[in-house]
Parts: structure tokens; sequence; C-alpha cells
């Protein structure tokens, strides 16, 4: 029971703080990234075997997707993408690209929300867009789905980097 408990309220400590550490250079939210989301639930204790990752900055690799093609970015000299002189570099446009595509998510969309209206303000619509109308926790950006309520799914899932609709 108390571990029960424990997890309901991490969800919901999860839910209502994403942090600006979890938000990559490039734009991606790693709030809502499988890699991080399969650690926060210990999926690997479900059964389910997804890569843990507990995000770019906090790894000290500050763009998992870019930073090897980018110098600014090895040498910390921009936080986000966006103050780059590059800005939007080919590199950049070619990830969002296929996130627009596969994942329903835009790096070059979030960059622009977080200089235009402010961290904090792009942290709270994320949360808003991302929430699972279940439960209240974190819907992937990876394949739309809650891992704390569509477990069952996840388990048997073929694609698991995939929505249901493609």
């Amino acid at each position: 029971m108390y571990y029960l408990l424990n997890i309901r309220i991490s969800r919901c400590k999860m839910r209502k703080h994403y942090t600006e550490e979890l938000i990559a250079p490039c734009g991606m939210n790693c709030n809502i990234c499988s890699g991080y989301l399969a650690l926060k639930y210990k999926l690997k204790n479900t059964g389910i075997h997804i890569p843990y990752c507990k995000g770019c900055r906090p790894r000290d690799k500050q763009c998992a997707f870019l930073k090897k093609r980018c110098k600014r970015l090895q040498n910390k000299t921009v936080q986000f993408c966006y103050e780059c002189p590059k800005y939007p570099c080919e590199n950049l446009n070619h990830i969002d690209s296929r996130y627009r595509t596969f994942f329903q998510m835009s790096f070059l969309e979030n960059l622009r929300d977080i200089k235009e209206y402010g961290m904090e303000k792009f942290l709270r619509k994320e949360e808003k867009k991302w929430g699972c109308p279940t439960c209240g926790g974190v819907l992937c950006c990876h394949n739309g789905l809650c891992f704390w309520c569509d477990r069952e799914t996840l388990k048997t899932k073929r694609k698991l980097y995939r929505w249901e609709n493609e």
C-alpha cells in the first residue's frame, strides 16, 4: 500500500513540476521522452524494455541529437539552439522534421515558445498538452501512451516508438 501511495504522489509531483533542466538545447522536452519516462516509472521492473535516460542536461550531454555536430553545444556557448547565429541549422531542421512526422511534436515550435513566452509558460503549456486525460500523468511523445495507465498496451506493442494511428 505504501509503495502504491508513493508512486501516486511521485506521479502527481512529476505532472506539476516539469523542469527547465529537462529541456534540451535543441528544444526536446525530456519530460515527455520515452527514455526519461521509462526511468521515472521503472518500466524494466514491469517487463517493458525501453532504454532509460535521465535527460540530456542531467547527463551533461547538452543535446543527444546535435552535440556531436555542433561546436557551440560542445563548448557550451549557447544554452538553446535559437541563440545560435546559424539557427535553425540543417541538423536541427532534420530532427524537427522527423519528430513532426513521427512523434507529433516540433523542436522548432518548442524553441520559439521558450524564446517568445519564457520557460515557465512553455513548461505549463507542455503539461497541458502532454497530460494524460485518465490519470493526470504524462503522455510519451514517442507513442502517445501514458507509462502509468497504458502499461499493458506497452507490453504488447510491436512498435514502441510509433503512435497507434501510424
